[in-house]
């Protein structure tokens, strides 16, 4: 590995900036801004990862008063259409009013409390109890309450439903339990100038997959928060991607990460004879050991090293035979793991061949460039490599991922009900809206078990596989966590800035009255 030395504030490759030198068309001012953190150290406890007595101060100081993405407006594209958001033991109503209005409610009947609606519905025309029969209109106000006449205090009044502050972004709806809760527009500050290409208000919804994962809500989000982690547990995609290479900044309640695709990382320090027969999910060589990995007839993963030997694992990384008894556990889970359809047979793409005064980044980007030109037309001529290569992934505090650019990837991460030991994972892509305005929008979530793999939701593509590689660490961080001899945790200065960023608005929030 290609490591730098101690108290360098960079990698020794070339700047996020350096290759944006190089792109083969403008690029936009967003993307030249840099605001990095200062250094840290940032260390936290422990105890916040699998805490109850954090998970509920975090309810109290966070859930119940900051913005948070709720569902996006094609969750819900006609008049009646509801959302149940649900975030701990809390839940709420998001509604549509009108053409173009939406409201919140609290999810609970003002009678006895029964929870007004237990999943999402369609062209409601009231909000009635399954308990009594009492009743609202879809704008809150009381409509009916069976013997009213037994309830003297009870009027529109008094017993309409509360609303829940709301604001809109970008296609997304927000809410904020927060009566006193300053405007969506003033937390998210300049949030939509990172998107001038492609505004998200230009955006529809494709597909959206969630997942219940085994571990705190923080520590699966905090694990697509940077880049750090590729040289380990994405040893397939090293020779594309330059994560050490990464440009991390900070703004207000959102950071930024940019990472560049089509550079290979810093950490490869050798060129390997490129593999004839590769397959992209079955066969292929480390790129920092130069050793191949294959699935075998058998079932097992074959490794074979520099001297011809075959050493076998099972998918989980455990040995079975040959000399070599440890492996790259991810590349196991890589070759010998849950296939898309169809991809055990998939080759690899042949190194593409750069004319003279080219680069790869720009032959890369342009059959890319010219397959939006059906969705967007001619404008795509002019947009940069970068917007369309490369890896832009920011956090809106305190749970929202909304990539950048071309990129369809969104994230959200909350906490499972009430257990700090189970989070909710969800990843939405949305694509641009075609020019004719003609689209139909992805309005159903395809839920994932614990014990489901992400290949079960093929929608998602390779990104399916690259989950598979994340979330077999989640568990172990999650029971690992409890047996630090010193109960805290430290980020990098730099490559870990985006979480270090995200504890330091955390303890702000915790802080306030």
């Amino acid at each position: 590995m290609v490591e730098t030395a101690t108290g360098t504030d960079r990698s020794a490759g070339v700047t996020y900036q350096s290759i944006l030198d190089e792109d083969s068309r403008p690029v936009p001012a967003s993307l030249r801004a840099e605001n990095p953190m200062p250094a840290g150290p940032t260390k936290v406890p422990a105890e916040r990862y699998y805490s109850k007595e954090f998970h509920d101060l975090e309810v109290e100081k966070v859930w119940k008063r900051v913005w948070q993405m709720a569902c996006h407006q094609d969750d819900i594209p006609e008049v009646g259409d509801y959302h149940v958001y649900e975030i701990a033991h809390l839940s709420f109503l998001v509604v549509r009013t009108a053409e173009d209005e939406f409201k919140a409610y609290h999810n609970a009947c003002l009678h006895r409390g029964r929870m007004l609606k237990i999943k999402d519905g369609k062209r409601a025309r009231e909000f009635r109890c399954a308990f009594h029969g009492w009743a609202w209109n879809l704008d809150g106000s009381l409509k009916e309450v069976p013997c009213h006449w037994d309830f003297p205090t009870v009027s529109a009044d008094t017993h309409s439903l509360p609303e829940i502050s709301l604001g809109r972004w970008g296609g997304y709806i927000f809410i904020n339990p927060d009566e006193n809760a300053e405007p969506l527009e003033d937390f998210l500050g300049d949030l939509s100038d990172q998107f001038p290409t492609l505004p998200y208000e230009k955006r529809y919804k494709t597909a959206h997959v969630a997942k219940i994962l085994r571990c705190n809500w923080k520590i699966a989000q905090e694990a697509f928060s940077e880049a750090y982690h590729v040289i380990t547990t994405h040893p397939t995609i090293l020779e594309s991607i330059g994560d050490a290479n990464t440009q991390y900044d900070v703004f207000g309640n959102y950071s930024r990460a940019m990472s560049p695709n089509f550079v290979r990382s810093p950490h490869v320090n050798q060129e390997w004879d490129p593999l004839e027969d590769g397959r992209l999910y079955t066969k292929l060589r480390h790129a920092l050991t130069g050793h191949i990995y294959e699935m075998g007839d058998d079932g097992l993963v074959h490794l074979t090293d520099h001297q011809g030997n075959i050493s076998k694992f099972k998918p989980d990384a455990t040995w079975v035979e040959g000399p070599m008894t440890q492996c790259a556990p991810n590349m196991c889970n890589w070759i010998g793991g849950h296939q898309l359809p169809g991809g055990n047979v998939v080759p690899l793409a042949p190194p593409p061949r750069v004319p003279e005064g080219k680069n790869l980044r720009e032959i890369m980007a342009a059959p890319v460039r010219e397959s939006l030109k059906s969705v967007i037309g001619e404008a795509a001529e002019n947009i940069c490599d970068a917007e369309l290569l490369d890896s832009i992934y920011l956090t809106v505090f305190p749970n929202f991922h909304p990539w950048g650019s071309f990129n369809q990837i969104n994230y959200r991460f909350r906490p499972h009900g009430d257990n700090p030991e189970e989070c909710i994972m969800e990843c939405m892509y949305l694509a641009p809206i075609p020019e004719d305005g003609n689209y139909e929008p992805c309005r159903e979530v395809h839920w994932l078990g614990p014990d489901d793999d992400w290949c079960d939701a093929p929608e998602l593509g390779m990104l399916a596989k690259v989950f598979n590689q994340d979330v077999v660490n989640m568990p172990e961080v999650q029971r690992g966590l409890k047996m630090l001899k010193v109960p805290e945790i430290i980020f990098a200065n730099y490559g870990e800035t985006k979480p270090r960023h995200f504890h330091k608005l955390l303890n702000e929030w915790l802080e306030k009255n």
